[in-house]
């Protein structure tokens, strides 16, 4: 290796957690003074927060004027859950599974929901599934962005403009950080603890009008629980939508996701917090491009995220070690860079071959990246060293 010093330099912020993620630069406690703490999230000013949070985030993606926004429980798995749940088995359903999370939610509809009309579209780490092969006569499930396999969709021009089905879209990654094509969307759920860094437990559910028909005018045949139950009496429950949320959040983490969208604001909006995302992005891929040693999990870059990016080890002694070697050599790195304070929580999901994960959402300055990768190289050098 080039280099084995020790860098002189550390990242001013070295958390790059995939979620919890970074804070937003400039945050601090004193910045959620007008929290509604100990007030009713019923009461006046508790409903006025939420639904202040829910207009904000449909100014800040350029959500349509008709589309339904909620706070739901349960972070991004219960707005997923709540989709999943309440709107499936109305016909044949397209389940697109190219990581972790994407697999998760097949398991929840083949095993749990028991749905036998299910098609898998499934590829491995790294790729995507042939998007060509979709059936837009039934609904569809996928995520927009891979958070445990760095691969996204390239865009939303392979979904039918005229489909019969749903979409139904975990944007969880992708939200604020990637261009969301509301048209092509029929539900979409994120969480505020990924591309904001927000505080965790909370999602957001989106409807289109024609998930909205769908809720109006199917009752699934399985007994739903009440924080999924998105009807009554056949009829949309508008207060969800309004800040009239199914339980009781937390005030205090509903003022730092309206800080975030705040922050975001004053940015620039979505434009702005997408370029940030990529800037940092081509800090790692710069860096990827001159390191022998490593290498995207991910090799199209069309197809690459821009704000999970996950790395695998190209060093030939290091690929050619068995995948248990592999994930205790990357354990090794990982151990080496919390040690030292110069990144936290860069190992590869555990269900994820062996490697690296850096969040480059739009919390992360680029410049705690560029004091990152010497970092890297100084943490592969020793852990190579001890081999």
């Amino acid at each position: 290796m080039a280099m084995t010093e020790k860098p002189a330099a550390r990242p001013d912020n070295p958390r790059f957690s995939s979620g919890p993620c970074a804070k937003r630069p400039g945050w601090s406690l004193q910045n959620l003074t007008n929290a509604s703490l100990g007030r009713s999230h019923r009461s006046a000013e508790g409903k006025a927060r939420l639904l202040g949070a829910i207009e904000k985030t449909r100014e800040i993606l350029g959500i349509p004027d008709d589309y339904r926004i909620g706070i739901v429980p349960a972070s991004d798995t219960g707005a997923v859950e709540m989709a999943l749940w309440s709107l499936l088995g109305a016909r044949g359903v397209d389940m697109l599974a190219w990581e972790s999370f994407g697999k998760g939610w097949v398991t929840d509809v083949v095993k749990q929901l028991g749905l036998a009309d299910v098609r898998l579209l499934e590829a491995g780490y790294g790729e995507l599934p042939d998007l060509a092969q979709v059936d837009f006569s039934r609904d569809v499930v996928f995520t927009w962005n891979g958070t445990t396999s760095g691969v996204r969709v390239p865009d939303g021009e392979w979904i039918d403009a005229e489909r019969e089905g749903l979409t139904i879209c975990d944007a969880t990654s992708a939200a604020f950080a990637q261009k969301l094509d509301w048209a092509k969307l029929d539900v979409t759920t994120y969480s505020w603890q990924k591309v904001l860094g927000g505080e965790a437990a909370h999602g957001m559910l989106i409807l289109s009008p024609r998930a909205v028909e769908r809720l109006e005018s199917y009752a699934p045949p399985w007994p739903l629980p009440k924080i999924f139950r998105l009807t009554k009496g056949g009829k949309l429950i508008e207060g969800i939508f309004k800040g009239a949320t199914i339980n009781t959040p937390s005030m205090l983490c509903v003022e730092d996701y309206i800080d975030a969208l705040n922050w975001a604001d004053d940015l620039g909006g979505v434009d702005a917090l997408i370029a940030r995302a990529d800037a940092n992005t081509k800090v790692i891929a710069d860096w990827v491009e001159n390191t022998p040693w490593i290498d995207f999990l991910c090799a199209g870059a069309a197809i690459r995220s821009n704000t999970s990016v996950c790395l695998k080890f190209a060093d030939p002694d290091i690929a050619a070690m068995s995948t248990e070697d592999q994930a205790a050599f990357a354990k090794k790195m990982v151990a080496l860079l919390d040690s030292e304070a110069a990144g936290f929580d860069l190992g590869a999901y555990r269900d994820a071959p062996p490697g690296l994960r850096i969040w480059c959402g739009s919390t992360i300055e680029a410049s705690d990246l560029e004091a990152l990768t010497p970092w890297l190289d100084w943490a592969f050098a020793q852990a190579k060293s001890e081999l």
